[in-house]
């Protein structure tokens, strides 16, 4: 992403709902979905740590790493999170084979500077036998709009293509579902249905009666997703997937 952009989520991301609500969800996904064995936790494309401090406090003891392609974001995690930080690119990640026991990466895999098959068979080769990958994902291509352009997006995704994708790198033990499901038709009116000429992104924080209500729907949506739901669409999509034992 553009500076700018990395910026303002760094402004943001601690109080705006939906980095509120993805962040509980991956955790969520994580302590629901799989089981990873001790060892080393990497956020691939962490931005400017708001995932990896959460990861903190949520993993104590376990050591944690934190990896992006961008300077500014790397130092920003750094200050945030307290985790070790590098620079690096997802589609050749410096780390050796089978040393992490998780990785997580929220809304990297899209980017259009991603060669998606290569990113994926590389995080397959960094986590350890029985390791987990956790992601989050936009969904859907039609929903394309001045934002994507804005964050530099390629693709979007369904759950059945993130499934198949997983599956030809080599994970086992797949699950998905989406989320940002009540929301999700506001979502629609405001990227498709009033579309502007906005060259940024939608990212910001709300006023707050609006950010209440909003983070009141994402606790709704963590407790199914805790509950064993897999809800049926949504602005983003939710997947684990386990590397063979």
């Amino acid at each position: 992403m553009d500076r700018a952009e990395y910026l303002k989520m760094h402004a943001v991301e601690e109080a705006m709902w939906w980095y509120r609500g993805c962040h509980a969800n991956l955790l969520t996904a994580y302590r629901r979905w799989a089981a990873a064995p001790a060892g080393p936790v990497l956020d691939a494309g962490c931005g400017t740590g708001g995932l990896l401090r959460k990861l903190g406090a949520a993993l104590p003891g376990r050591p944690l790493l934190g990896m992006d392609i961008a300077t500014v974001a790397a130092e920003l995690a750094g200050q945030k999170s307290g985790a070790a930080i590098c620079v690096g690119s997802i589609n050749d990640l410096p780390f050796a084979a089978n040393s992490m026991a998780a990785i997580f990466s929220a809304d990297v895999i899209y980017h259009r500077g991603v060669d998606e098959s290569r990113a994926l068979a590389d995080l397959h080769r960094c986590l350890a036998p029985g390791g987990v990958l956790v992601l989050n994902l936009p969904a859907y291509d039609w929903m394309m709009s001045a934002h994507d352009r804005a964050v530099h997006t390629a693709r979007r995704y369904t759950r059945s293509r993130i499934e198949a994708r997983l599956r030809e790198a080599g994970f086992a033990r797949i699950t998905t579902s989406y989320w940002n499901t009540l929301l999700f038709p506001l979502m629609v009116l405001r990227r498709k249905l009033f579309t502007t000429n906005e060259t940024t992104s939608d990212v910001m924080v709300y006023p707050a009666p609006i950010e209440a209500l909003f983070r009141a729907v994402m606790r709704i949506e963590s407790l199914a997703l805790q509950s064993g739901l897999r809800l049926p669409f949504g602005g983003s999509v939710l997947a684990v997937a386990v590397k063979h034992g």
